[in-house]
Protein backbone atom coordinates (compact mmCIF):
# COMPACT_ATOMS: atom_id res chain seq x y z
CA UNK A 1 0.00 0.00 0.00
CA UNK A 2 1.57 3.28 -1.12
CA UNK A 3 1.46 6.48 0.94
CA UNK A 4 -1.30 8.06 -1.15
CA UNK A 5 -3.60 5.06 -0.70
CA UNK A 6 -2.85 4.80 3.01
CA UNK A 7 -3.57 8.51 3.52
CA UNK A 8 -6.94 8.12 1.80
CA UNK A 9 -7.73 5.10 3.99
CA UNK A 10 -6.61 7.00 7.10
CA UNK A 11 -9.08 9.81 6.45
CA UNK A 12 -11.79 7.29 5.58
CA UNK A 13 -11.13 5.60 8.94
CA UNK A 14 -11.55 8.92 10.74
CA UNK A 15 -14.90 9.54 9.03
CA UNK A 16 -16.06 6.01 9.88
CA UNK A 17 -15.00 6.36 13.54
CA UNK A 18 -16.61 9.75 14.18
CA UNK A 19 -19.88 8.80 12.49
CA UNK A 20 -22.55 8.41 15.20
CA UNK A 21 -23.39 4.76 15.76
CA UNK A 22 -23.81 2.08 18.38
CA UNK A 23 -20.11 2.13 19.32
CA UNK A 24 -20.11 5.88 19.90
CA UNK A 25 -23.32 5.70 21.94
CA UNK A 26 -21.89 2.88 24.05
CA UNK A 27 -18.59 4.71 24.63
CA UNK A 28 -20.46 7.84 25.74
CA UNK A 29 -22.85 5.85 27.92
CA UNK A 30 -20.05 4.02 29.74
CA UNK A 31 -17.89 7.17 29.86
CA UNK A 32 -20.68 8.98 31.66
CA UNK A 33 -21.47 6.05 33.97
CA UNK A 34 -17.97 4.80 34.79
CA UNK A 35 -15.45 7.46 33.71
CA UNK A 36 -12.75 7.14 31.05
CA UNK A 37 -10.50 4.70 32.93
CA UNK A 38 -13.17 2.05 33.45
CA UNK A 39 -14.54 2.59 29.94
CA UNK A 40 -11.22 1.44 28.50
CA UNK A 41 -12.43 -2.17 28.83
CA UNK A 42 -15.47 -1.28 26.73
CA UNK A 43 -13.34 0.46 24.11
CA UNK A 44 -10.91 -2.49 23.88
CA UNK A 45 -13.95 -4.73 23.33
CA UNK A 46 -15.13 -2.43 20.54
CA UNK A 47 -11.70 -2.71 18.89
CA UNK A 48 -11.73 -6.51 19.16
CA UNK A 49 -15.09 -6.51 17.39
CA UNK A 50 -13.76 -4.12 14.75
CA UNK A 51 -10.80 -6.44 14.11
CA UNK A 52 -13.16 -9.38 13.59
CA UNK A 53 -15.19 -7.35 11.08
CA UNK A 54 -12.01 -6.35 9.23
CA UNK A 55 -10.88 -9.98 9.06
CA UNK A 56 -14.32 -11.11 7.88
CA UNK A 57 -14.44 -8.43 5.19
CA UNK A 58 -10.82 -8.92 4.14
CA UNK A 59 -11.15 -12.70 3.92
CA UNK A 60 -14.21 -12.43 1.70
CA UNK A 61 -16.56 -13.98 4.24
CA UNK A 62 -18.34 -10.66 4.49
CA UNK A 63 -19.06 -10.83 0.78
CA UNK A 64 -20.69 -14.22 1.29
CA UNK A 65 -22.79 -12.85 4.14
CA UNK A 66 -24.02 -10.01 1.97
CA UNK A 67 -24.65 -12.34 -0.99
CA UNK A 68 -26.82 -14.59 1.19
CA UNK A 69 -30.12 -13.02 2.23
CA UNK A 70 -30.56 -15.57 5.03
CA UNK A 71 -27.07 -15.10 6.50
CA UNK A 72 -27.31 -11.32 6.33
CA UNK A 73 -30.76 -11.37 7.93
CA UNK A 74 -29.52 -13.58 10.78
CA UNK A 75 -26.59 -11.25 11.52
CA UNK A 76 -28.93 -8.25 11.32
CA UNK A 77 -31.46 -9.78 13.73
CA UNK A 78 -28.73 -10.81 16.19
CA UNK A 79 -27.15 -7.36 16.12
CA UNK A 80 -30.44 -5.50 16.45
CA UNK A 81 -31.67 -7.83 19.20
CA UNK A 82 -28.46 -7.44 21.20
CA UNK A 83 -28.52 -3.64 21.06
CA UNK A 84 -32.17 -3.57 22.07
CA UNK A 85 -31.40 -5.97 24.93
CA UNK A 86 -28.54 -3.90 26.38
CA UNK A 87 -30.55 -0.72 25.79
CA UNK A 88 -33.56 -2.13 27.65
CA UNK A 89 -31.29 -3.40 30.44
CA UNK A 90 -29.84 0.09 30.87
CA UNK A 91 -33.31 1.68 30.67
CA UNK A 92 -34.50 -0.53 33.55
CA UNK A 93 -31.26 -0.21 35.51
CA UNK A 94 -31.62 0.86 39.13
CA UNK A 95 -30.63 4.41 39.99
CA UNK A 96 -29.42 3.45 43.47
CA UNK A 97 -26.10 4.98 44.47
CA UNK A 98 -23.19 3.57 46.43
CA UNK A 99 -19.83 5.18 47.27
CA UNK A 100 -16.99 4.13 44.95
CA UNK A 101 -13.38 3.66 46.03
CA UNK A 102 -12.85 7.44 46.05
CA UNK A 103 -15.85 8.01 48.30
CA UNK A 104 -17.89 9.63 45.52
CA UNK A 105 -21.37 8.29 44.76
CA UNK A 106 -21.64 6.02 41.73
CA UNK A 107 -24.19 3.73 40.11
CA UNK A 108 -24.53 0.50 42.08
CA UNK A 109 -25.19 -1.49 38.85
CA UNK A 110 -21.64 -1.11 37.54
CA UNK A 111 -20.69 -3.84 35.06
CA UNK A 112 -17.49 -5.78 35.61
CA UNK A 113 -14.53 -5.13 33.30
CA UNK A 114 -15.22 -8.45 31.59
CA UNK A 115 -18.87 -7.54 30.99
CA UNK A 116 -17.88 -4.14 29.66
CA UNK A 117 -15.40 -5.77 27.27
CA UNK A 118 -17.97 -8.30 26.04
CA UNK A 119 -20.58 -5.58 25.61
CA UNK A 120 -18.19 -3.59 23.43
CA UNK A 121 -17.11 -6.65 21.46
CA UNK A 122 -20.63 -7.90 20.76
CA UNK A 123 -21.86 -4.40 19.91
CA UNK A 124 -19.37 -4.13 17.04
CA UNK A 125 -19.13 -7.73 15.90
CA UNK A 126 -22.90 -8.13 15.47
CA UNK A 127 -23.31 -4.84 13.60
CA UNK A 128 -24.37 -5.69 10.01
CA UNK A 129 -23.83 -2.06 8.95
CA UNK A 130 -20.16 -2.42 9.88
CA UNK A 131 -19.74 -5.60 7.84
CA UNK A 132 -21.63 -4.14 4.88
CA UNK A 133 -19.60 -0.94 4.98
CA UNK A 134 -16.24 -2.69 5.26
CA UNK A 135 -17.02 -5.06 2.39
CA UNK A 136 -17.91 -2.04 0.27
CA UNK A 137 -14.91 0.07 1.34
CA UNK A 138 -11.92 -2.28 1.81
CA UNK A 139 -11.63 -3.39 -1.84
CA UNK A 140 -11.18 0.24 -2.90
CA UNK A 141 -7.86 0.37 -1.02
CA UNK A 142 -6.47 -3.10 -1.74
CA UNK A 143 -3.92 -3.51 -4.52
CA UNK A 144 -3.97 -6.96 -6.20
CA UNK A 145 -0.24 -6.63 -6.96
CA UNK A 146 0.75 -6.48 -3.28
CA UNK A 147 0.52 -9.13 -0.50
CA UNK A 148 -3.04 -9.14 0.83
CA UNK A 149 -2.19 -9.96 4.45
CA UNK A 150 0.27 -7.05 4.74
CA UNK A 151 -2.32 -4.62 3.41
CA UNK A 152 -4.99 -5.97 5.76
CA UNK A 153 -2.58 -5.74 8.70
CA UNK A 154 -1.77 -2.10 7.92
CA UNK A 155 -5.45 -1.23 7.50
CA UNK A 156 -6.36 -3.04 10.72
CA UNK A 157 -3.67 -1.16 12.69
CA UNK A 158 -4.81 2.13 11.17
CA UNK A 159 -8.51 1.56 11.82
CA UNK A 160 -8.03 0.35 15.39
CA UNK A 161 -5.66 3.20 16.28
CA UNK A 162 -8.04 5.82 14.88
CA UNK A 163 -11.08 4.23 16.54
CA UNK A 164 -9.27 3.97 19.89
CA UNK A 165 -8.58 7.70 19.85
CA UNK A 166 -12.09 8.64 18.75
CA UNK A 167 -13.87 6.35 21.24
CA UNK A 168 -11.69 7.65 24.06
CA UNK A 169 -12.66 11.15 22.92
CA UNK A 170 -16.37 10.27 23.11
CA UNK A 171 -15.89 8.68 26.54
CA UNK A 172 -13.88 11.65 27.82
CA UNK A 173 -16.43 14.18 26.58
CA UNK A 174 -19.24 12.24 28.28
CA UNK A 175 -17.26 11.80 31.51
CA UNK A 176 -16.97 15.59 31.86
CA UNK A 177 -20.70 15.59 32.55
CA UNK A 178 -20.41 13.24 35.54
CA UNK A 179 -20.72 16.11 38.01
CA UNK A 180 -24.27 16.65 36.72
CA UNK A 181 -25.26 13.08 37.50
CA UNK A 182 -24.61 12.73 41.23
CA UNK A 183 -28.13 11.90 42.37
CA UNK A 184 -30.49 9.00 41.77
CA UNK A 185 -32.97 10.97 39.64
CA UNK A 186 -30.24 12.23 37.30
CA UNK A 187 -28.78 8.73 36.91
CA UNK A 188 -32.27 7.39 36.18
CA UNK A 189 -32.68 9.84 33.29
CA UNK A 190 -29.12 9.14 32.12
CA UNK A 191 -29.92 5.41 31.95
CA UNK A 192 -33.14 6.11 30.07
CA UNK A 193 -31.44 8.47 27.62
CA UNK A 194 -28.65 6.12 26.62
CA UNK A 195 -30.82 3.03 26.94
CA UNK A 196 -33.34 4.65 24.60
CA UNK A 197 -30.59 5.62 22.14
CA UNK A 198 -29.20 2.07 22.08
CA UNK A 199 -32.68 0.63 21.53
CA UNK A 200 -33.28 3.17 18.74
CA UNK A 201 -30.01 2.22 17.03
CA UNK A 202 -30.92 -1.46 17.41
CA UNK A 203 -34.39 -0.92 15.95
CA UNK A 204 -32.80 0.95 13.05
CA UNK A 205 -30.71 -2.11 12.17
CA UNK A 206 -33.90 -3.98 11.26
CA UNK A 207 -34.23 -1.62 8.29
CA UNK A 208 -30.68 -2.16 6.99
CA UNK A 209 -30.77 -3.81 3.57
CA UNK A 210 -28.15 -5.25 1.30
CA UNK A 211 -27.40 -2.04 -0.61
CA UNK A 212 -26.36 -1.87 -4.23
CA UNK A 213 -23.00 -0.37 -3.24
CA UNK A 214 -22.14 -3.34 -1.05
CA UNK A 215 -23.32 -5.87 -3.63
CA UNK A 216 -21.19 -4.21 -6.31
CA UNK A 217 -18.14 -4.73 -4.12
CA UNK A 218 -18.69 -8.50 -3.96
Amino acid sequence: MDLHTWTAFFFASILIAISPGSGAVLAMSHGLSYGVRRTQATIVGLQAGLLVILIIAGAGVGSLLIASELAFSLVKILGAGYLIYIGWSQWRSSAALTPDETGAPSNVNMLSARRRFLTGFLTNVTNPKGILFMVAVLPQFISPSRPLWLQLLLMALTSVTVDLVVMHGYAFAASRLQTLFKNAQAIKWQNRLFGGLLMAVGAGLFFVKRGQQAVSAV
